[in-house]
């Protein structure tokens, strides 16, 4: 049966450690750039959604304006009746 010495038990506490302050380092580093970069890419999206709405309302007011021009004369089909359930 295999123990574990005091001194491998030492050595693993302080990796831990290491690597714990290490990540934080990195992580103090890296973090800001990270979060530019996923801003942009919202931002960038936020834009593109803008101006597909914008083009779309162009677009619906190009149309009616069109249908204003032109309108349409609209076939009667008939008279419209309003049923209601008997109890």
């Amino acid at each position: 049966m295999i123990e574990a010495s005091f001194t491998g038990l030492l050595r693993t506490l302080a990796y831990i450690v290491l690597f714990y302050y290490l990540f934080k380092f990195l992580i103090r580093i890296f973090a800001p750039i990270l979060m530019k970069k996923a801003m942009s890419k919202v931002q960038q999206k936020m834009e593109d959604q803008v101006r597909q709405q914008q083009n779309y309302q162009q677009n619906t007011a190009r149309d009616t304006s069109q249908a204003e021009v032109n309108p349409q004369e609209k076939k009667k089909v008939g008279e419209y009746i309003d049923y209601e359930d008997v109890d």
